[in-house]
């Protein structure tokens, strides 16, 4: 798995979950859906973000690394 995949898998995880809880739990949970629409609109401007660091430290490969 590349640190590209992993952060799509990482963002649609907490998106669906987030929208089932505001379903069935409380409407409050779509801040949570916010909060990633956010982060993904600023790593498209500066080419990173927590996840991706992490995902790193933890031995996953960019999507170009040899």
């Amino acid at each position: 798995m590349t640190v590209n995949r992993a952060l799509r898998l990482t963002a649609g995880i907490i998106v669906g979950l987030s929208v089932l809880l505001a379903y069935f739990h409380s409407q409050y949970w779509l801040w949570l859906t916010g909060f990633v629409a956010l982060n993904l609109i600023q790593s498209a401007f500066t080419g990173g973000c927590p996840a991706s660091w992490f995902y790193r430290s933890i031995g996953l490969k960019n999507c170009c690394d040899d």
